[in-house]
């Protein structure tokens, strides 16, 4: 019920799944993730209208289009599949937050060729694509906070082992908290958010 509240709401059209057989080696396919969650994640975790957030694997701009409408932040989605990211622009163009649009970016690149704003300071994964991009990307990350030091969060939902170990083993960054989604996870334990941190 919460999918159609919310794209009612946010007048945008983010439902469907991709099939894992259309998925490439790296590119793992479209999900979005689930509103429920979101709501869960955003009673623990509070952002600034002044934060920039990257959702690396966007697809259609769920995520963009809530935490715009949520906390009027920044917000840029990197999505390498030209239909999805023509989706975005097309739910830019009906959101109903006018006000915000400027806020609001779609970049169609590989995630690892996306460059880092200096202001960019949040960084959210659904398990988009192998550990081996997610290594890279997490490269350009620290890149960029080398150049420019400011604090810095890494937000997984439903993480796997391999991004977790090289956070844990071979970044700067560390382990901050986890938030459990109490209806899921009792199912299935990795229906979480993790969030790694720097701070400068």
């Amino acid at each position: 019920m919460k999918e159609k509240y919310y794209d009612k709401l946010l007048n945008i059209n983010t439902m469907g799944n991709q099939n894992w057989n259309k998925a490439s080696t790296h590119n793992h396919p479209y999900e979005p993730t689930l509103y429920v969650a979101l709501e869960e994640l955003f009673k623990n975790y509070t952002l600034s209208e002044d934060d920039h957030i990257v959702d690396f694997g966007c697809g259609m701009g769920r995520l963009n289009f809530f935490i715009n409408h949520m906390f009027n932040s920044y917000v840029t989605g990197v999505e390498i599949n030209e239909i999805y990211f023509n989706e975005a622009l097309m739910n830019k163009i009906s959101y109903k937050n006018k006000k915000s649009k400027d806020k609001i970016n779609f970049v169609c690149n590989l995630a690892q060729q996306y460059e880092i704003s200096p202001n960019d300071n949040k960084f959210y994964f659904f398990n988009p694509f192998s550990i081996q991009i997610f290594s890279k990307v997490i490269d350009n990350i620290l890149q960029s906070y080398e150049n420019n030091m400011r604090d810095m969060d890494i937000i997984m939902y439903y993480p796997s082992n391999e991004y977790l170990d090289y956070l844990d083993y071979k970044t700067p960054f560390y382990f901050e908290r986890e938030i459990q989604l109490s209806s899921l996870y009792e199912n299935d334990p990795k229906e979480k958010f993790v969030i790694y941190t720097l701070k400068c």
